[in-house]
């Protein structure tokens, strides 16, 4: 199964709104059964991208957000006993790599180490899925491709992809929209006009600025969006601001106090 985008698919697909060449560049890597790996920060597109292309391509996709607990055998499969016989129940991964489609590993740098190893087979020319529970080795089926996510901001040193997984992948940086772009995508998934989106927008800029500093993270355009959609509805612009874009931020009562005056700067 070659790149080329399916138009059905292309009309049905989730809305992204395209901040450079990623969708060309992971048409082309799909074409050519490469890898992908998507690095940046929590909340800015990464997901709804991967579900726009995997429509726009025609395959089926399988999302695995990534835990602490997550293991390779909840990728891969395990026996499992059904109506008093024990019997064989693959994973997504497993799925995806008998069908053909799209696995997202979510976040895979939150994942056990045991899923890394997992994976190395899969993202080369082998295209392999050794199952050591059932002796087989599967491999890929036609259209089965591998993505992966992680925030390159946001790790410790307990929590970082190695660079030879990292190596593997074709990547692409993603980050926050520019504002130009990321008030029609507010606008859009919030039912809120323009006009009332922009400050919004303008403060979520201005809580970025702030990361590293009193915020360990900036501020994500789905918590832009969750303002957003609370103001369409009716709640106060205040209060739908303090709920969906700074509670979420912080705990520290004099750091909200301080993200509070921010607040009453940008609206007045």
């Amino acid at each position: 199964m070659d790149g080329t985008l399916n138009l059905k698919g292309a009309a049905d697909a989730p809305f992204y709104l395209p901040q450079s060449d990623e969708c060309d560049i992971f048409a082309a890597a799909a074409a050519h059964d490469l890898p992908v790996l998507l690095k940046g920060p929590t909340g800015c597109g990464k997901t709804r991208f991967v579900a726009h292309m995997a429509a726009r391509l025609g395959r089926p996709l399988y999302t695995v957000a990534c835990h602490d607990d997550l293991s390779a055998a909840d990728l891969i499969g395990r026996y499992l006993l059904k109506g008093g016989e024990t019997v064989w129940v693959d994973g997504p991964l497993t799925r995806a790599v008998r069908e053909g489609a799209i696995c997202y590993l979510d976040e895979v740098v939150e994942a056990r180490r045991d899923v890394t190893v997992v994976l190395h087979p899969l993202t080369d020319d082998r295209r392999i899925l050794p199952i050591d529970r059932t002796g087989e080795e599967l491999e890929a089926a036609p259209g089965f491709l591998l993505v992966a996510s992680y925030n390159p901001g946001y790790q410790n040193i307990m929590k970082t992809l190695k660079p030879s997984t990292r190596q593997r992948f074709v990547s692409l940086e993603f980050n926050f929209p520019k504002m130009e772009h990321e008030i029609p995508v507010v606008a859009r998934e919030s039912g809120l006009d323009e006009d009332r989106v922009k400050p919004l927008v303008r403060l979520a800029n201005k809580l970025r600025a702030m990361k590293g500093q009193d915020l360990e993270e900036g501020v994500s355009t789905r918590l832009v969006v969750y303002a957003a959609t609370l103001i369409a509805g009716g709640m106060a612009i205040e209060r739908a601001i303090q709920t969906a874009m700074i509670e979420p931020l912080a705990d520290d009562a004099d750091v909200k106090a301080g993200l509070r005056d921010l607040v009453t700067a940008v609206f007045g």
